[in-house]
């Protein structure tokens, strides 16, 4: 029996190392607004759940992904807000533990949603809820959620906002509060949620989606970009002209397979040096939720593209070194 699981093990390891494709979605069912976070036994995806307990998946090469849990149960689910749901997390290590930030909000309540925190010792959890850090009403930015943890020059920060401005605020030094004093800054316009920014070189680039989330097949949520020299911009699109009032390019659009793309995870680099998103898609096959897709991303002349500017059916798969990971 122990030779035969040896037998399994070495085969599985070659399917995967030898598998040169992979086809979109890579998780073929409901797993919205998708935050990945890479650590010593593979990557974790935290994401947006029906239940509202915030479902956890592991892969070790971004394509395979196996469920592994949830972050809350329905006794330690966050409840600072009555009758809310859980939205949109945002995975960081920090300080040395695992600190998810998350959205809590009932639709449509736009004043009394608001930014929570939890952390875990392990990416598995069990995540404790630490609370809120602010609401809507008491920061006074209308519809804040979709939060994104960033650290730049040795500060901490916290960007969030949907469709009323995109803001920006710092930290205290553990990432649990906000800094004393700090102001909140807007750093994109109305047109946005769904926020994550990448540093590449000399630039900011600052992701973020546009149109409707969640409409099934009528869904319009697109995925744009821009890019700054300072975390806290001014963002700009190729002709300069300012995202705060609404200017950006276009990432990913819709096509035949899959509409509504947009709220994008952090960037990966596989070990090939290849950059890769996941973000999540409406299947036109069957539009019941919103499945994970996953593109590669290329950069030309300092910009972040994906091939044909739509999500790919089948494509080649992102490369790793997947012994050590299989092995702990």
């Amino acid at each position: 029996m122990q030779k035969f699981a040896c037998c399994l093990c070495l085969l599985v390891l070659c399917i995967r190392v030898f598998s040169q494709t992979y086809r979109n979605p890579v998780i073929d069912r409901n797993v919205p607004d998708p935050t990945v976070i890479r650590t010593d036994t593979g990557f974790y995806l935290y994401c947006t759940e029906s239940k509202r307990l915030l479902p956890i998946y592991r892969s070790v090469d971004l394509v395979h992904w196996t469920f592994v849990g949830h972050a809350f149960t329905p006794e330690t689910r966050p409840n600072f807000e009555p009758g809310a749901a859980v939205w949109a997390p945002d995975i960081n290590r920090v300080c040395g533990r695992y600190v998810m930030y998350y959205s809590m909000s009932v639709w449509g309540g736009e004043w009394t949603c608001g930014i929570g925190i939890a952390t875990a010792e392990r990416p598995e959890g069990p995540f404790t809820d630490r609370g809120m850090l602010f609401r809507s009403n008491g920061i006074g930015v209308q519809n804040s959620i979709d939060p994104f943890y960033m650290e730049d020059e040795g500060r901490k920060y916290l960007i969030w906002g949907s469709f009323r401005g995109i803001f920006a605020i710092e930290l205290s030094d553990d990432g649990l509060s906000l800094k004393k004093e700090a102001e909140k800054q807007q750093i994109a316009g109305t047109a946005y949620e769904g926020t994550y920014i990448h540093k590449r070189g000399k630039y900011y680039y600052f992701f973020a989606s546009v149109g409707s989330c969640c409409e099934g097949l009528k869904s319009t949520y697109t995925t744009v970009v821009g890019r700054s020299k300072k975390l806290l911009g001014p963002y700009t699109d190729k002709k300069g002209r300012s995202m705060t009032d609404n200017h950006h390019e276009t990432v990913i659009r819709k096509n035949e397979a899959f509409v509504g793309v947009g709220h994008n995870s952090e960037i990966v680099c596989d070990d090939a040096g290849n950059d890769w998103m996941l973000y999540h898609g409406v299947k036109t096959a069957d539009p019941a939720g919103r499945r994970l897709l996953l593109d590669k991303i290329t950069w030309k002349k300092g910009w972040p593209s994906v091939a044909g500017g739509i999500p790919s059916i089948e494509a080649k798969a992102p490369v790793f070194n997947l012994t050590s990971d299989l092995e702990k």
